[in-house]
């Protein structure tokens, strides 16, 4: 299953072969980790790219008044990892928190420069996997400034169809910028209109 679920992230990028998928798995690590672990503190210099298989991560800060703020959710076929701590090897902003049990394949950035160096045609995949990053990230700069907190709701739910069946509402509330009172309301307004 893992390496099927990785050869078919791969080959939406990158043509290669399937020997080829098997040698660059071998890079990466299965790792798996239990609900509410912590990968990365906020402080610490982000040590790894994972690419999900299984499970739901959160990325989040904690603002000034101590709340913490939902950056990015990461599932099955995702990447997750702070790239900019993890390309300049300073101390990361943000926490990496598993949401459920999760299974990841993780390269450290010495495995990763071994990778690219092995196979080059791997950069392609790589700068389009950042490039769509930034759309989303941009996406929801966006988002975050021009929309309501209806439209954000229901443009969550558009792009994250099943999420809210898998995560609790105070984690979506938090990712919308809105109380999960608030969050509450939209619902049922949503579902008697």
């Amino acid at each position: 299953m893992t390496k099927e679920l990785f050869n078919k992230h791969i080959t939406k990028f990158i043509n290669i072969s399937s020997e080829e998928c098997e040698n660059i798995i071998s890079f990466f690590t299965l790792k798996k980790f239990a609900k509410k672990t912590i990968l990365l503190h906020a402080g610490e210099v982000c040590r790894f790219e994972a690419f999900v298989i299984k499970g739901c991560l959160k990325t989040y800060f904690i603002d000034k008044n101590g709340f913490e703020v939902i950056l990015t959710f990461a599932t099955e076929n995702w990447w997750v990892s702070d790239i900019a701590s993890f390309q300049q090897e300073k101390p990361s902003q943000m926490w990496i928190e598993t949401i459920e049990d999760c299974e990841m394949l993780m390269i450290n950035q010495a495995d990763k420069e071994r990778l690219l160096s092995t196979y080059p045609v791997l950069e392609k995949m790589f700068r389009l996997l950042v490039q769509r990053h930034l759309v989303t990230y941009q996406e929801r700069l966006f988002g975050n400034i021009a929309l309501t907190a209806k439209e954000r709701y229901e443009v969550f739910l558009h792009k994250y169809p099943a999420l809210p069946q898998r995560i609790p509402q105070h984690l979506i509330a938090s990712y919308l910028g809105v109380s999960p009172e608030f969050l509450s309301r939209l619902r049922n307004k949503k579902k008697n209109p």
